[in-house]
């Protein structure tokens, strides 16, 4: 399908279909927002323009054709009918075909056929942008296409002769190719192991300094990006489209201290690919090595639309993606109720107010700004509790030229005042006993801390990885 929508001068005029089993699959969200969901997720591919679109009500699906006789010539004449009558050239369900579905409703409408899992992959692949990115979408790609093989060769007595006369048939061509996809699944495996070994590493030297990490997490389109820019100043893309952003982010910054200047603990926030509902398992598979992330975290920020209609039904989505990664059900988490802007008046004001919602919850509006402070204040203080982590005051005595070790304190955010002296700088620290034993193995001298000479860069361990991850 790719190749197909990059020869293409114009957009692929798509027709996107809802099929309405009921209660079958225990379906939680209305069709019609459904459905709105599915265009939403079919214009997130500029290749594509959606033509029309329509909810399918199946009542007895076809194990063949996934559709009734009766409903395969209604849809058929809405799919010719679009586009002012030059018809829809791709066909989008919104839900799972088989290989025998795809390929019999390919044939009876003559139009190509793209389930929401094939949609998914094709949006994953358009916007992957890092080494990485690329690597897991395409072993997602070729585990589901390893499946519809038959979709391509329905002729499988076609066969590779054998050798001699007494010899087998040989091979099937479905069985070759169905061999080179796991050769080159084999190759992308390993070359993911190594993404992960560096991820390993990364996490490792920032278990050093150590940073508490805190990870956004959420349903696609809830805001993750555009609350992750706010809070660090990056410039990540944060559009209204479903899955916007898709290759990782981690930043380090400091939360305010106690005089509303960024003083206080450092933490490192990580952005992360949004969840949908019924995410393909190759993708949940091949993203683990990025979702690692979430199972390292100190604390989850899971940020909701809280002005969608089916708020509650894409949380629940979430907390399944969740349980499937292995994330523990005692995990620190604020619920982030985003988007409040979009709300009425006395509705935001009420939801603002502490006493009409969960301690657990904060609401705020990444677009305004507005609840961001009442957050960050949230963040420290259940950091505080998750970590249990009490703080003690100290001197600290730093020579005038271990500029490395002063940048340390600065940059660890402890530094309550600092004096100068004649041949030293006398730092008046407020930290926690893990900050402590971070300052002193700074030079692998506990008993003399301040003393270190070495010129490595604020933020780097001595060996020199990075623990923040760059580069």
């Amino acid at each position: 399908m790719a190749d197909a929508f990059e020869t293409r001068q114009r957009p692929t005029r798509a027709f996107v279909i809802h099929p309405d089993l009921g209660d079958r699959r225990g379906q939680r969200r209305s069709p019609d927002l459904a459905l709105e969901e599915a265009v939403a997720l079919a214009r997130a591919l500029p290749a594509i323009e959606v033509v029309g679109a329509t909810v399918a009500r199946l009542r007895n699906p076809s194990p063949g054709m996934l559709f009734s006789s009766g409903k395969l010539d209604e849809v058929g004449a809405e799919i010719a009918a679009a586009a002012d009558g030059d018809g829809a050239e791709l066909v989008l369900i919104d839900g799972p075909v088989t290989p025998v579905q795809q390929r019999n409703l390919e044939k009876h409408w003559d139009v190509k056929i793209l389930d929401r899992t094939g949609l998914i992959l094709e949006i994953f692949a358009d916007r992957a942008r890092t080494r990485e990115g690329v690597l897991q979408v395409e072993l997602a790609a070729l585990s589901w296409q390893r499946t519809r093989l038959v979709r391509a060769w329905t002729h499988l007595e076609r066969q590779r002769g054998g050798f001699g006369f007494v010899g087998g048939p040989g091979e099937t061509q479905l069985e070759a190719d169905r061999r080179a996809i796991d050769d080159q699944m084999v190759r992308l495996r390993r070359q993911l192991e190594r993404v992960v070994k560096t991820r390993t590493l990364h996490r490792a030297a920032r278990a050093k300094v150590p940073y508490p990490i805190v990870a956004l997490v959420g349903y696609t389109n809830a805001g993750k990006s555009t609350l992750f820019n706010r809070l660090t100043g990056a410039d990540v893309m944060a559009e209204d489209m479903l899955f916007a952003t898709l290759d990782p982010t981690m930043r380090a910054i400091n939360l305010p201290g106690a005089d509303g200047e960024a003083r206080g603990r450092r933490v490192i926030l990580s952005d992360t690919v949004g969840f949908i509902s019924d995410l393909p398992t190759e993708l949940v598979a091949a993203f683990r090595a990025t979702l690692e992330e979430v199972l390292e975290a100190d604390l989850i920020l899971h940020v909701r639309d809280i002005s969608h209609p089916e708020t509650e039904e894409q949380a629940a989505d979430v907390g399944d993606i969740l349980d499937s990664l292995g994330v523990d059900e005692d995990v620190a988490l604020i619920e982030v109720w985003n988007k409040i802007d979009a709300l009425s008046d006395d509705t935001r004001a009420a939801l603002r107010r502490t006493d009409s919602r969960r301690a657990d919850v904060q609401a705020v509006s990444a677009l305004t700004g507005e609840g961001l402070d009442d957050l960050v204040a949230a963040i420290d203080a259940r950091l505080a509790e998750v970590l249990d982590e009490p703080r003690s005051e100290a001197v600290v005595t730093v020579p005038h030229d271990a500029g490395r070790s002063r940048a340390w304190l600065h940059a660890a955010g402890v530094v309550e005042r600092e004096e100068s002296g004649d041949d030293a700088q006398r730092l008046h620290v407020r930290w926690t006993d893990r900050q402590r034993r971070a300052f002193e193995a700074l030079d692998g001298t506990p008993d003399a801390p301040g003393e270190d000479e070495d010129d490595t860069p604020p933020g780097r361990t001595p060996g020199g990885w990075d623990p923040l991850g760059r580069d």
